[in-house]
């Protein structure tokens, strides 16, 4: 069982200042084991973040030292979703302004670790569905909104082409099939169906 002690910084752009990560996780980790990202934290596929994950990075029974969570990433799902992936390869995960993840426990009592990174988890997880139930919310409230506006939302329509009344009528008399009003009207078949129904809507009322 490996037992390496890695840091990791990141900033989100290379006009950032990485020092004083650095050099609070320099309390905790020899300098050349802290590797270091200028990338935003909108994903997770950064070179030095997914070198700590590759082959050659943690492993079992090694810790890793970061300054906060949103260092890892700052979307809360992708949080709980690394989280995860740490306790599944055993790797200990101290975060520098969370002192309970900072603690250290006698041999023998790795319960304690793995009880603090599974509420870790359960709160993260339960922010990240809260967020998601909010934006769906906000979401909905924003089309109805604009509904109540008569604001035409999704793809832009398509106007009626020149001849669709004609064709329409041939093919509602069985003269040509759909698909041949279609081609006629340089049309999808989907699209053709849906003017179609829209007129017959339209004539109705």
């Amino acid at each position: 069982m490996s037992n390496r002690v890695m840091g990791y910084a990141r900033v989100s752009s290379h006009e950032q200042n990485l020092d004083r990560q650095i050099l609070a996780l320099k309390e905790y980790v020899p300098e050349e084991n802290i590797l270091v990202d200028k990338a935003s934290g909108k994903n997770l596929e950064r070179e030095s973040y997914m070198a700590l994950k590759g082959a050659l990075g943690l492993r079992d029974g090694d810790t890793l030292v970061i300054t906060s969570l949103d260092r890892l990433s700052r979307n809360k799902a992708d949080i709980k979703q690394e989280l995860q992936w740490f306790k599944d390869h055993g790797v200990r995960l101290k975060i520098l302004d969370l002192p309970t993840s900072m603690i250290e426990v006698p041999e023998g009592q790795t319960w304690i670790l793995e009880m603090i990174q599974n509420i870790l988890i359960e709160v993260l997880a339960s922010i990240a569905e809260q967020e998601r139930v909010t934006i769906r919310k906000r979401q909905r409230e924003g089309i109805d909104a604009a509904r109540l506006k008569g604001k035409h939302l999704g793809r832009p329509m398509i106007a009626r082409p020149d001849g669709f009344e004609e064709a329409y009528d041939e093919w509602k008399s069985g003269k040509i099939t759909a698909t041949k009003a279609s081609q006629m009207l340089g049309l999808t078949n989907a699209t053709f169906y849906r003017m179609a129904k829209q007129y017959e809507s339209e004539s109705k009322g």
